[in-house]
């Protein structure tokens, strides 16, 4: 179960991975299944784990004052489910992560994470990386929700990540996107007419 967080870590570093490297990994990373609907973390909660997904899909959001489900992550086979915010500081997280499919996770905690990277140089890379390419996405995401259209941000949305359109139902897209269900229920019919 864990060789694809290995192939993940070695096409993220520079620095491969020694046989003892793998074996600490391995003995660290503690594998999971979370079921469909299942939480991960729940609001008021501190994230005690990140969790590298290797079969499946998780979702990231928090419920307002209304009930209303906000998505602000989605994530697929090799990428993280955490709440960073909460892992790194141990704050109560706002959000809630569950499971939207049946799905097989690897699980660390803060501190084991850290003690790896100490031993580690390939996962320090890995984590530089991983660093750099979430700031680079959430620095895209802002600038999209506060200049580009609803149709456009669906346009960019669809073409950079087509995985989740067929993963995931239109409303937890719709949400994820900051519009309304209806609204990409008409973006996506007046797609297909073009």
């Amino acid at each position: 179960m864990h060789d694809p967080l290995i192939s993940y870590i070695n096409r993220h570093s520079a620095v491969p991975l020694t046989d003892g490297d793998i074996e600490l990994i391995k003995n660290t990373f503690l594998p999971k299944r979370i079921r469909k609907k299942q939480y991960l973390l729940q609001a008021g909660e501190v994230c005690k784990y990140g969790a590298f997904i290797v079969k499946g899909a998780m979702r990231q959001y928090s419920v307002d004052d209304k009930g209303a489900e906000h998505i602000v992550r989605l994530s697929i086979e090799n990428w993280w489910a955490v709440d960073r915010e909460s892992f790194l500081m141990l704050t109560p997280s706002i959000y809630n992560i569950d499971a939207w499919e049946d799905t097989d996770a690897l699980l660390i905690t803060n501190a084991d994470m850290n003690e790896l990277a100490n031993k580690i140089p390939a996962l320090v890379e890995m984590l530089r990386k991983l660093d750099e390419r979430h700031s680079i996405a959430v620095q895209k995401r802002v600038n999209a929700s506060i200049s580009l259209s609803a149709e456009k941000r669906y346009d960019d949305f669809a073409k950079q990540y087509p995985e989740f359109i067929r993963r995931f139902p239109q409303h937890i897209i719709a949400s994820y996107l900051g519009i309304t269900k209806e609204t990409l229920s008409r973006i996506r019919h007046q797609a297909v007419k073009k």
